[in-house]
């Protein structure tokens, strides 16, 4: 984890083959919130990548690194303090070349903050 105690998986269950859905518990309190806004503490879209990209790498139990990002939507804004709690479906496959490809959706409550596309390369 890059950044120390921002987020604990509260739970993770695998769907299917390829398919996981994980629940993070975000630490309202850390210091990125401080400057992202103060007063108004505001999910960094880059820390939701270096999640997402953490959990793949626990899952498949590699290093990773992005190799590329398509689809990148960020739907709603996440403020910690009010919804700290976020669900985070995975579809992850891995190419022939070993390449790992990763669907993303993140839920809070039933609102979808985040959809994204990535592939990683092994490291």
């Amino acid at each position: 984890m890059i950044l120390k105690d921002f987020y604990k998986v509260l739970s993770e269950e695998k769907i299917s083959d390829s398919k996981y859905n994980i629940t993070i518990l975000v630490n309202e309190k850390h210091e990125v919130f401080k400057g992202h806004f103060p007063g108004n503490p505001i999910m960094p879209g880059v820390c939701m990548i270096q999640i997402i990209k953490e959990l793949t790498e626990s899952i498949t139990n590699s290093s990773l690194m992005i190799q590329s990002l398509a689809n990148v939507k960020f739907m709603a804004l996440i403020n910690p303090e009010v919804t700290p709690e976020l669900r985070l479906e995975l579809d992850i496959t891995t190419t022939e070349d070993g390449l790992v490809k990763v669907k993303n959706t993140t839920y809070f409550n039933d609102t979808t903050a985040l959809k994204l596309s990535n592939v990683y390369k092994k490291i």
